[in-house]
């Protein structure tokens, strides 16, 4: 099996959505080829002939040149064609290693897909389904239509997402790492235990690398029906700039109810994996991690500066809590993990930060970083609306500015639902959580302004506002 070079894959990446390292100095240090299907392993007696000669799956190697450095690890499957393409020129990665042809990323190519597909439909739940250096599991013997027809999905995301009909969806992990997958091992867990608040888990891909198993990609149900919550929110936000009785235009209602789905959810991941109370070592722990990121974040974010004194004496006051009640979670919720279905919320992506190293996104932690990402959510949601255009379809009865309110409706309705839910009287936290979530939710913006300065620099006035904010205003950022 041949790859191809390094620099035609380099030259890839950094067209891609899902590549974590644009905007830093990176080179790819070797590209290896681990896995293959063949498309005879997979043909049905009406399938159409195909000029796909294989499906290479390969590990990209990058390493990066900055201060900061590090190196990563990309998954990268590729079709590989004797002749040209035409309707997949624009995922052309390079020449065939082989110099035979070219090879094309084979996420876009339905030929492609429907070999992952046909690999998952073969597994059972009592053996997986063994191809040339990976293996496909399946959680149960649930029904998969083999010829279901493949739609990769657009959008930001640090994977790669294809839908196969309207019975399921497959995440395709890009940057990996040896281990469990936490997404992979929370939704099987979740499953298992009947869990209503996400999609159900069909199965995975994984191999064997250097003697460690690496997770490759996970096939999950396809939530008929469903709206994007962050595309829920913009709605919201944009009726209340045409109708003067919209309030916060019914958004309240929703985010309790998400409220309440990330509670049950925050419930349940007690009960299936280990949660334990630490004492104030794991405060002092904590309120250090927060000052490192800050510390690394100016680096990038020099602006962030002139706030470091607050940021830091407010991360100092967790250093002072008796304890800390850590345990699993989401570990990177915003409202875009939340998917609005006519049968309820439903919660996906529980993969954590993409850019943080596996050990630290698997680290048990508080339930307040889950709440602090959505609440975030909202502030960006009136932020995006105040930086789009008005389309003119409807007229204006308000400006953005007129609709400050809802961010902060939405964050307080939010809050009292979970914390009802958990069974807080009032809906009222003790001050010792609401410390807690004040410092995660600025944890979250000075992430977020390092961020949007890699990848969306004219973003970046959203986060820093935000922190501008924080202790000025009597409200969380």
């Amino acid at each position: 099996m041949t790859a191809p070079t390094s620099e035609d894959v380099e030259s890839y990446l950094v067209r891609t959505r899902w590549f974590g390292g644009k905007g830093r100095p990176f080179r790819v240090t070797g590209v290896r080829t681990i896995a293959e299907l063949d498309p005879a392993d997979f043909r049905t007696s009406g399938d159409a002939v195909s000029r796909l000669r294989a499906v290479r799956i390969h590990l990209v190697d990058v390493v990066y040149d900055d201060e900061e450095g590090g190196a990563e690890t990309y998954h990268v499957p590729l079709s590989s064609y004797a002749d040209p393409v035409a309707r997949l020129e624009h995922a052309l990665v390079g020449a065939d290693g082989s110099g035979l042809g070219e090879v094309y990323d084979a996420v876009h190519d339905r030929d492609a897909m429907a070999l992952w597909l046909g690999a998952f439909a073969s597994a059972t739940g009592s053996a997986p389904r063994e191809v040339p250096g990976a293996r496909f599991h399946r959680v149960a013997d649930t029904q998969l239509d083999p010829d279901a027809t493949s739609s990769p999905l657009t959008g930001e995301q640090s994977n790669s997402s294809v839908r196969f009909g309207e019975q399921s969806i497959m995440k395709l992990f890009r940057k990996v790492s040896p281990g469990r997958n936490p997404e992979i091992e929370i939704l099987r867990a979740l499953t298992e235990a009947g869990g209503d608040d996400v999609p159900g888990l069909i199965g995975w891909a994984d191999t064997t690398v250097d003697g460690s198993v690496l997770q490759l990609a996970m096939l999950q149900t396809y939530l008929r029906g469903a709206t994007d919550g962050f595309v829920l929110a913009l709605s919201s936000v944009r009726t209340m700039l045409v109708d003067e009785s919209a309030g916060s235009a019914g958004f309240d209602h929703e985010a309790a109810e998400l409220a309440r789905a990330l509670a049950r959810i925050h419930r349940l991941l007690r009960e299936v994996f280990p949660s334990e109370r630490r004492g104030p070592e794991a405060a002092v722990a904590l309120a250090e991690r927060m000052r490192e990121r800050l510390d690394r974040a100016i680096l990038a974010v020099p602006e962030l500066d002139a706030h470091a004194p607050r940021l830091r004496g407010l991360f100092a006051r967790v250093g002072e809590l008796p304890g800390l009640t850590v345990q699993r979670i989401h570990g990177d919720m915003h409202l875009g993990q939340a998917l609005r279905t006519p049968q309820g919320w439903r919660i996906v992506d529980f993969e954590g930060e993409p850019a943080k190293p596996l050990a630290e996104r698997v680290r048990p932690d508080s339930a307040w970083r889950d709440v602090a990402g959505v609440m975030r959510s909202f502030d960006y949601a009136l932020a995006v609306v105040r930086m789009s255009p008005a389309d003119g379809r409807e007229p204006l009865v308000r400006g953005v500015d007129e609709c400050g309110e809802w961010p902060v409706v939405a964050r307080e309705a939010f809050v009292a639902a979970y914390a009802r839910e958990l069974g807080f009287a009032d809906g009222a936290p003790p001050e010792d959580e609401i410390l807690l979530l004040d410092a995660y939710v600025a944890d979250k913006a000075v992430y977020e302004a390092v961020y949007e300065q890699r990848n969306r620099p004219s973003w970046v006035g959203i986060p820093l506002a935000a922190i501008a904010r924080l202790g000025h205003t009597g409200e969380t950022a």
